[in-house]
């Protein structure tokens, strides 16, 4: 019989299941003959996982267009492992509407979308559910014989194991241990417990019996206890406000009616709360395209790819993210923009292409000699690229009235709509694609921990993954047509940039530095979801391996300049402890880590990170020497008397 190999994959969400394919398809060519064993550990589907599960509102969408979202690795992803194609959700529903794909298994809904979809549509929730639950089911019709899967639809709440012995994974539901060589974590999004200032807010609520929710999961908040006609503040102005405001109103019964012009006017049900929102911008995150380039893929990266982060490290010990790193990659932002602007739209500039690459791939990024090009060849200074505009819209604005400020939000949010709902300004798309490109090149450097520690901290984990996010993983351009109707119809107010929450005289109080307007409110929802934190994690597995020492949170120098987020090391993703030194035995990735691939889901042809984690996690896994067998039936039973933890079904050996 050949030897078998034990794996326990804690999370059954798309980064788990993206391991379990890693693991069939790196099996045959690093371990031929080998069996392997596997457990995937997870209450809730395995597949969707929570956040992509069934079992929630069918009017929550995806941000991404269905051609956009892939599960399978191809040409484009630089990995050891082997390639193996498949179609994206945009392919897969086309081939569900053939008849390639059986989908008489899909709920009638989804079925209906399935028909509907185009590769520019944004699929719902739920018809994602749909496509990752297939995937799950192809990638374990593909394992082989050699390979067998459990699905354990249960919670683990500890693991224990010494580096040299086998992993014990402890269930929430029965008595014994999954016993396991190696162990991986694929947590996704979690909960965490309140902080002082969210503490404070909630005693206050209470104290005063008013509506305080703090950060969590939108799809899963209890929003029962506002009221209709209700005031509420919500901080936050990103995909949980666009998820909460869509519960909140059109879940409440109203209706959205088209207009000849275009618009939407909404219909009231008589059950909707007002809602006034600010955040830190005071506007919501820009909304997707619905159109693509017209001078195709621009090539890239240009100045800011791997050979241009291997220079930065030779040259600069350490490497600082402002001076050294940032200008390359507004550089590629600035390639991405002007590339579509110049070929794609070639009537709105004064030069060729080829010349103004030649003139631009020689400035330094925002220079006077740079400027002055930009200037010189495009002659609108609408199609001209502003990153510090389009950072900071309402920086330096202040209106005399509530109105004036209501105002001037609509007028921008129509014109986002607007830029990116025809191709005239397919240029904003061009530098998304340069955006994308510097994400991704900006990953090995991050999660080589090459760069200064304030950078990583304040301008890596700080300013930069928010102006991504605020660019790039905004709300499908319908949903902001949906806000602009709630604004007309009364129901959204915006309270502007800045926004801070006071408490006064029993209520909750807000304002910005958009407007001298005070706006008070019975109900403050704070719109965003909690930042992963070891400290204050409500995850029992998580909250023991922090007690126990074997996880630690990452802290750079000091605990000021730290994430809180598990340590895993960065060259192999291996669970780090309190002391500092690496698990053999434990793997973890994806959102509660150190070394995180932001993006949900990845795009096909962009060499993915999260692909790239996937495979290395899966080659080391398979490369783990496994413990003495005789060890494993003596460390299956020693638990000592009066221990309070619960395990689940396994084979002690």
């Amino acid at each position: 019989m050949p030897p078998t190999q034990t794996v326990a994959i804690i999370g059954a969400g798309p980064r788990g299941t993206g391991v379990l394919e890693r693991l069939g398809a790196n099996l045959e060519p690093l371990a031929p003959g080998r069996r392997l064993e596997v457990h995937l550990i997870d209450p809730f589907p395995p597949g969707p996982g929570r956040v992509w599960r069934h079992a929630q509102s069918p009017l929550l969408r995806m941000n991404s267009m269905a051609e956009d979202v892939t599960m399978f690795t191809d040409d484009s992803v630089t990995c050891e492992g082997p390639i193996r194609p498949g179609p994206s959700l945009s392919e897969w529903a086309t081939l569900a509407q053939t008849g390639r794909i059986d989908g008489s298994a899909l709920c009638p809904h989804v079925l209906d979308e399935v028909h509907s979809l185009t590769g520019t549509t944004f699929p719902t929730r739920r018809l994602q559910s749909a496509y990752l639950t297939w995937f799950f089911e192809q990638t374990v019709a593909g394992l082989g014989d050699n390979v067998t899967v459990h699905v354990h639809k249960d919670t683990v709440v500890r693991v224990t194991g010494g580096e040299d012995e086998p992993q014990l994974v402890w269930l929430a539901t029965t008595s014994e241990p999954v016993v396991a060589d190696v162990v991986v974590f694929a947590l996704g999004h979690l909960d965490s417990a309140a902080d002082d200032e969210q503490s404070a807010l909630a005693r206050y609520a209470e104290k005063h019996g008013l509506f305080y929710l703090p950060p969590e999961y939108s799809a899963d908040s209890d929003l029962d206890g506002i009221q209709p006609g209700q005031d509420v503040l919500m901080r936050g102005f990103g995909l949980a406000f666009i998820d909460l405001m869509v519960l909140l109103t059109e879940g409440r019964g109203g209706k959205y009616r088209p207009e000849a012009d275009g618009t939407l006017t909404y219909l009231p049900s008589g059950e909707e709360p007002r809602l006034f929102v600010g955040s830190r911008r005071g506007v919501p995150y820009h909304s997707k395209t619905n159109y693509r380039l017209l001078a195709g893929r621009p090539p890239l990266p240009r100045f800011f790819g791997p050979d241009a982060v291997a220079h930065l490290v030779s040259q600069h010990a350490p490497v600082d993210f402002r001076s050294h790193v940032w200008p390359l990659m507004a550089k590629d932002i600035a390639w991405g923009h002007y590339h579509e602007l110049f070929n794609g739209h070639p009537d709105r500039v004064l030069v060729t292409w080829a010349e103004f690459a030649e003139r631009f791939a020689g400035l330094t990024w925002d220079t006077d000699g740079m400027r002055a090009l930009v200037a010189e060849t495009v002659p609108d200074a609408d199609d001209r690229l502003d990153l510090s505009a389009l950072d900071h819209p309402l920086q330096g604005l202040r209106f005399e009235t509530f109105g004036e400020l209501q105002d001037h939000l609509c007028a921008l949010i129509r014109e986002d709509v607007d830029r990116r709902s025809t191709d005239q300004h397919s240029a904003d798309l061009g530098a998304f694609a340069g955006l994308l490109s510097a994400f991704v090149n900006l990953a090995p450097l991050a999660a080589a921990r090459r760069l200064t520690t304030i950078s990583y901290v304040r301008d890596v984990g700080g300013w930069w993954l928010g102006f991504f996010s605020f660019l790039a993983s905004g709300p499908p351009g319908h949903r902001l047509e949906e806000l602009l109707a709630l604004s007309r119809a009364g129901i959204v107010h915006f309270v502007g940039a800045g926004m801070r929450v006071d408490t006064v005289d029993g209520q909750f109080a807000a304002h910005g530095s958009s407007s001298p307007h005070t706006v008070r409110a019975t109900a403050l929802i704070e719109a965003r979801i909690p930042k992963p934190t070891l400290e204050r994690t409500t995850n029992d597995l998580l909250r023991s391996l922090y007690e126990s020492g074997d996880g630690a949170p990452e802290v750079l120098l000091e605990p000021r300049h730290g994430t809180g987020q598990l340590l895993v090391s960065p060259t192999d993703l291996r669970l780090v402890n309190s002391a500092g030194r690496a698990h053999p035995r434990r793997f973890a990735l994806g959102a509660p880590t150190s070394v995180v691939a932001v993006a949900a889901f990845s795009r096909p042809k962009v060499n993915s990170p999260a692909f790239r984690q996937n495979d290395l996690v899966a080659r080391a896994v398979l490369r783990t020497p496994w413990p003495a067998r005789s060890t494993c039936a003596a460390a299956a039973e020693d638990v000592s008397p009066g221990h309070t933890a619960r395990g689940g079904p396994g084979r002690p050996r």
